[in-house]
């Protein structure tokens, strides 16, 4: 209801003349005051306001009367004529049923979750029984060694064991029904990877990627590998598909084919890429010999080589260094400035390798700008990690 008034009035005007004009207008039946007392009328909304000495504004009265009782009480709140002490006219603008509202409401709302709620398909039998099956063989993921190293439950039995990089590769490879798979954890390798290795049959399977790289030399160095199997270049263990794991495995090549081809890396780089099967590169290049042999004949000092010596050269220090392909040091900055030193790089750099701790921004930014691997003390936040990143946790 629209209400105008011929003076300044205020809210407990504008209600004392809707009771007291309408009282005994249309019987006990229609009262207001006991349609309002038995819940059949609701509470009386005033919205008025004053301006140059007139009022005016809005009335809203909630019923749960029918359509004809309801339209003769609207029609005798239309015969209010002053309010206070000035004359007034009050005009019904809408009456409007808001259980047909609701149910347009409810309606629309059911339209919605009808398409978007409810999954598609039919159920079934054989994804359910798949799934069941997948969710065991995860359950079945265990530890062993002092380090509690992710492993599968058949590690310790088994005559055989194939080394991975993480908790994800292995439990990936249960998913296939492989479960003598031990993870590294890290670019350290593990005391318990080298007494395993020492008296099983040994595979390493490890990532295509520039951290699956740098762990192998590790292991070769330490640890008594027989196999290597050669995953494709930029595809990580945890992501391949039973198809693709099967392949790499039943392709593993011996560690001595591995070994020789490393050794004849920097003689016959091009002549080894096309003719073989990818061998892992250790990061050493002509280049690279060549100052190491002017390093022993001047007596200058040595320079880290592998991703493990220039995280011992930053250890308890707030230092970061950013590395190449073939493992130099480009830029070294302090912790604090990460950020800013990424957004300004400019040189080519493969990683970085800090004692401190890297953050889900710090590595969004490295990722966009091309980072091969990032090796730290602590990740902190990490809710999505970039798969062209590798993370190497510092121990």
């Amino acid at each position: 209801m629209y209400l105008e008034a011929e003076g300044v009035v205020e809210k407990s005007d504008v209600i004392g003349a809707i009771f007291g004009q309408t009282e005994g207008l249309l019987g006990e039946d229609l009262d207001l005051r006991d349609l309002q007392r038995t819940g059949r009328v609701g509470r009386i909304d005033v919205q008025i306001a004053s301006k140059k000495g007139e009022t005016s504004g809005e009335i809203l009265i909630s019923s749960s009367l029918d359509k004809a009782e309801t339209a003769i009480l609207a029609a005798s709140l239309e015969t209010i004529d002053r309010v206070g002490p000035c004359n007034a006219r009050v005009t019904i603008e809408k009456i409007e049923d808001i259980r047909i509202t609701k149910r347009r409401k409810i309606i629309d709302r059911a339209k919605e979750i009808l398409l978007e709620q409810f999954d598609e398909g039919t159920i079934d039998s054989n994804e359910l029984i798949d799934i069941v099956r997948e969710y065991s063989r995860i359950e079945k993921a265990g530890t062993v060694g002092e380090e509690k190293l992710p492993a599968g439950p058949n590690v310790i039995d088994s005559d055989a064991i194939i080394v991975v990089e993480g908790r994800a590769d292995v439990i990936n490879l249960l998913r296939f029904g492989i479960k003598n798979a031990v993870a590294v954890e890290g670019t350290k390798v593990p005391r318990t990877i080298i007494d395993l290795c020492e008296s099983k049959t040994a595979t390493a399977f490890l990532d295509g990627d520039r951290g699956g790289d740098l762990i192998l030399s590790e292991l070769l160095q330490v640890a008594d590998i027989d196999y290597v199997a050669i995953s494709r270049r930029g595809r990580s263990v945890e992501e391949m598909t039973r198809k693709e794991i099967i392949k790499a495995l039943r392709n593993k090549v011996p560690v001595e084919f591995v070994a020789e081809q490393q050794a004849d890396m920097g003689k016959r780089k091009d002549e080894t890429q096309k003719s073989a099967p990818r061998p892992v590169p250790v990061g050493e290049d002509i280049k690279q010999k060549a100052e190491e042999e002017k390093e022993r004949e001047t007596g200058g000092p040595s320079r880290p080589k592998t991703l493990a010596e220039h995280a011992a050269a930053i250890k308890g220090s707030t230092k970061v260094r950013f590395l190449s392909p073939e493992y130099d040091v480009v830029k070294e900055a302090r912790i604090e400035d990460l950020d800013r030193e990424i957004e300004a790089l400019e040189n080519e750099v493969a990683g970085l390798v800090t004692d401190g701790t890297v953050t889900q921004r710090q590595l969004d930014l490295l990722a966009a700008q091309g980072f091969e691997y990032v090796a730290a003390r602590d990740f902190k936040g990490i809710i999505k990690k970039p798969v062209s990143v590798k993370l190497l946790k510092i121990p």
